[in-house]
């Protein structure tokens, strides 16, 4: 696969930004002109190549991040399409972890938005270079030079404008390319466009921006700005060359502006994208961790070298069945070949290896270095896994995903389906990290937890369509957590007498609370051996798996610390199981102490609304608990940052459309835990 190109001429790219900003208008766009599609798909009539689900295309949203490869300018480009809603994060994430540029896409009308600052933050997390689209440049209310202004204030990010638009709003009709000094001009929604000269009414407008774009990048490199300063020309030649030293090393973010819709622009981002975005061979060698020394080793992009590649996903397809998205840093992967998977400890042997076009595949007979494919084959490997050689073993660092923050009961409507429901959810738990599945033992009822509504209303349907599984859902309830806060001391002591050998456990811990956001902590500062070395473990078991189940309403307890201290062991009758009963009962007895609260999620919101409607949306929103943090507006259109609780969001969408009209729009992601109120307290002690 791409084995006749050298890695240098690979680009793995993807499209990010917040929810209908146009990432998969785009997308489209540039598999048709680079010839990868012969026909153009429409997000809203369904027909987009990319948004291949039926939720997709029912929605007329990305839910999944997929795949494809194309070519330009004799570079094999790899992109994914990733979503942009909050609810399906994990899909930018998991992105995000393996690829080796990004292009983000922002709405030339409401510039940046709170999706596009989160996906950013991902971007930055995985140092990810970036170019950016400024899209619909064509629509009422766009703004080319706001747009650059909001990105350095809601970003911090430091854009250089490389184009600037020929027009706005109904006027605009082609971009001035500043590097290369001149003008191309569309007409009529093509995708076919004429390069002229710069028009005489811009000339100086350009001078201006040309100028800015030089001193800019001069600015990144010593040698140029010597130059500069004695007033030699620089070429258009070393611009290009030190812009893409600037932009590989995050230090500037090139931006090129169009219009997805009418194909305006997409040629001059594709070839951004091979100026400015890196190759693997670009980028720093892959970090890992040698298994067994735990020492960090690295990888460099060379298909010669041991083969290191991450599992960045994992699909079930109703014709091939399972397959294992991978992104191979080094070696290469063969069909039919024995493979290692590190992170487990395990062989396993690769089928088939698959080169994808969302849900369509041609079956490949290796994939190298530098690429992104599909195996089928690997039934032990999962999302964030390491596959390598045997003889070179390497542990790649995994995705983070975020913790869901809303659950619900499924059942399954017949006795009979039980079995099936199990099976259908285990798989799709496997494609997605942030989706998790529980027992509830005092209930009986299976619980899953997402990250929001919309993406277990896609879980549920795609249960129902993909896998033929009838199942009754329960009402979607808030993942509360709980917690201490104040420090306490306590102690478990487990003692069983059963005429043979007895149980004895003794422990005492302390228990203080810590920050937001810190989890469960556990030291052990037992000294002098009180307690036996191979007790500490159980004893940290017990206190886990009772930190499990708060006492005010069964939620996981979170943001403490607990110290072991202290305790006492018997010679014959103390065991593992003992000490693990003695670390639950002391935690539950400092739980009972230590003055305990509940933690709900708030959530970030923002609310676009026309400014008619201001008044009614800020009084439903106090009476939601939401704590209103800024309102801006511009050319009558009003914007409204809020922290709510996630317990009051529920509906709000239906909420917003009446009042407004079906005008106004909202997004939302998780923020933080903060204490509940006592009277949400009461209510869920009391059941209700």
């Amino acid at each position: 696969m791409s084995d006749s190109l050298p890695i240098e001429r690979i680009r793995n790219i993807g499209f990010i930004a917040h929810i209908d900003a146009g990432k998969t208008t785009v997308t489209e766009r540039a598999l048709f002109i680079t010839g990868r599609t012969y026909k153009i798909g429409q997000v809203d009539l369904g027909t987009a190549v990319m948004d291949w689900m039926p939720q997709e295309r029912e929605r007329g949203i990305t839910i999944t991040a997929a795949a494809t490869t194309t070519t330009w300018r004799d570079h094999h480009v790899n992109v994914i399409d990733t979503p942009g809603h909050v609810d399906f994060t994990a899909e930018v994430e998991r992105s995000l972890r393996v690829l080796d540029g990004g292009v983000v896409v922002l709405d030339a009308v409401a510039g940046v938005q709170p999706q596009s600052e989160t996906v950013w933050r991902q971007a930055d997390r995985y140092k990810v270079p970036r170019i950016c689209f400024v899209n619909k440049m064509d629509r009422v209310g766009a703004n080319f030079e706001r747009t650059m202004q909001s990105m350095r204030q809601r970003l911090k990010a430091n854009p250089l404008p490389i184009q600037m638009p020929m027009g706005q709003e109904s006027d605009f009709h082609g971009v001035i390319d500043l590097m290369g000094e001149k003008a191309y001009f569309y007409e009529n929604g093509g995708a076919s466009f004429e390069e002229g000269p710069i028009p005489a009414e811009q000339r100086e407008e350009f001078k201006r921006y040309r100028d800015a774009m030089v001193e800019r990048i001069v600015e990144t490199e010593e040698r140029l700005m010597i130059r500069y300063l004695e007033g030699e020309d620089i070429s258009s030649e070393d611009l290009s060359s030190a812009l893409r030293k600037a932009t590989i090393a995050r230090r500037l973010v090139p931006v090129v502006c169009g219009s997805a819709l009418r194909t305006y622009g997409i040629q001059p981002l594709l070839d951004a994208v091979i100026d400015y975005l890196p190759s693997p061979a670009d980028v720093p060698p892959v970090e890992g961790t040698e298994p067994e020394s735990g020492e960090t080793t690295y990888r460099e992009a060379d298909r010669n070298a041991p083969l290191a590649a991450l599992a960045m996903k994992v699909t079930t397809d109703p014709h091939v069945g399972r397959l294992v998205y991978l992104r191979v840093y080094s070696g290469m992967v063969k069909s039919g070949t024995m493979l290692y998977n590190a992170t487990k400890g395990k062989r396993e042997r690769l089928g088939r290896a698959l080169q994808m076009h969302a849900n369509h595949r041609r079956e490949v007979s290796e994939i190298t270095a530098g690429n992104i494919a599909a195996a089928i084959g690997l039934k032990n490997t999962f999302t964030g896994d390491t596959i390598c050689d045997r003889s070179a073993p390497i542990i790649l660092e995994p995705p983070i995903f975020p913790s869901p923050v809303i659950s619900l009961a499924i059942e399954p409507i017949s006795q009979s389906e039980r079995d099936k429901l199990i099976d259908s959810i285990s798989k799709l738990v496997e494609e997605d990290p942030t989706f998790l599945v529980r027992h509830d033992e005092e209930t009986g009822q299976t619980v899953i937890s997402g990250m929001g509504e919309l993406h277990l209303e896609v879980f549920i349907d795609r249960l129902r369509r993909e896998f033929g599984v009838g199942a009754s859902v329960g009402k979607p309830k808030v993942s509360y957590r709980e917690t201490i806060t104040a420090p306490v001391r306590a102690q478990g002591r487990f003692v069983r007498q059963t005429g043979g050998h007895g149980q004895f456990g003794d422990v005492w811990i302390e228990v203080q609370p810590t920050e937001r956001g810190s989890g469960l902590v556990f030291e052990n500062r037992i000294t002098g051996g009180v307690i036996p070395q191979q007790f500490i473990g159980p004893v940290e078991q017990g206190v886990k798996q009772a930190a499990e189940n708060g006492s005010i309403g069964g939620y996981q307890v979170v943001d403490l610390k607990v110290t072991l201290v202290d305790g006492s062991h018997h010679p014959v009758d103390s065991s593992e199981i003992a000490f693990r009963a003695a670390g639950s009962m002391a935690f539950r007895e400092a739980f009972r102490k230590g003055q305990p609260i509940l933690l709900e999620p708030i959530m970030e919101m923002e609310v676009v609304t026309p400014a008619q409607f201001l008044g009614a949306v800020l009084g439903d929103l106090n009476s939601r608990r939401a704590q209103i943090q800024n309102i801006e507006g511009a050319n009558d259109i009003q914007r409204i940052q809020v922290m709510i609780p996630l317990s009051e969001s529920f509906n709000y969408a239906a909420s917003l459309r009446s009042m407004t009209q079906g005008r106004a729009s909202h997004s939302m992601e998780f923020k933080y835990y903060e204490a509940a109120p006592k009277g949400l307290e009461r209510d869920l002690a009391l059941g209700r």
